[in-house]
């Protein structure tokens, strides 16, 4: 991935036209999606295979990669775990309406969110526009302080969306973001998956949805592979949820 596609989102997506890349290979999907979300606001560009992605990705930068997992040649499970490797574009993957085991191996390989097909247009709009809420920058007025906090080697910039160990940044999804924001905010305290679900996705939320466990899982193997010492850092209570048992300081 050229460097352009690793850069972090620099200017206010509010103050500008969203660029959405879509990787479906069926034409007429494309253009549906294409028409209906030109009408919303965005730019919408079409690729029908992850090598056209990747000749696109050398010149766009996308707020949002809407991927298809079933591609001819190279499949989409591939092609986000090669995405997700080198860029931290989120990305809404298209899935088959019951297959769990894509679902939850794309959240694994560091997809943002999922949608089943078929899907209602509005539903992909929602989780879209979900999806910039989290990634928008927020410049925090000089008479209100960042929200900033240190646990054990972290620095988590929680207005800026950052998190660092020792001043190097340490790559999260939105999702794992939002995720981690919630035990920071939370510490302390068993925080159920439904909770978790309902303010990391909201109204979205599926009462049966058990991804948040990857998400979990995902989050603390980064956090333990920044800092061995970490690896108490949210730990499981049964028949109840996850608990945050980091020591908060100012950051």
């Amino acid at each position: 991935m050229e460097a352009r596609a690793n850069e972090t989102v620099s200017e206010s997506i509010a103050a500008r036209q969203p660029v959405l890349l879509v990787v479906e290979d069926d034409r007429e999907i494309g253009a549906l999606l294409s028409a209906f979300l030109g009408r919303e606001g965005f730019r919408v560009e079409l690729a029908p295979s992850g090598a056209a992605m990747d000749a696109m990705l050398r010149t766009l930068q996308p707020d949002v990669v809407i991927l298809d997992l079933m591609l001819p040649g190279e499949d989409g499970l591939s092609i986000c775990r090669r995405l997700r490797a080198r860029s931290r574009i989120p990305i809404l993957i298209l899935t088959a309406k019951d297959d769990d085991v894509d679902r939850i191996v794309g959240l694994e390989l560091g997809a943002d969110d999922y949608l089943g097909k078929p899907f209602n247009p509005r539903e992909l709009l929602a989780r879209i526009r979900a999806i910039l809420r989290r990634i928008e920058p927020v410049a925090a007025a000089e008479s209100v302080p960042r929200r900033r906090h240190r646990f054990g080697d972290f620095l988590i910039d929680i207005d800026m969306r950052s998190l660092e160990i020792g001043g190097r940044r340490i790559a999260l999804t939105s999702a794992e973001f939002d995720l981690l924001v919630c035990f920071v905010e939370h510490p302390r305290r068993v925080l159920s998956r439904d909770q978790l679900l309902d303010w990391t996705r909201g109204r979205m939320a599926d009462p049966f949805d058990r991804t948040i466990d990857v998400s979990v899982s995902r989050l603390r193997r980064k956090l333990t592979d920044a800092s061995p010492g970490a690896e108490g850092l949210i730990t499981t209570v049964r028949n109840g949820g996850y608990l945050f048992a980091g020591e908060l300081r100012d950051g």
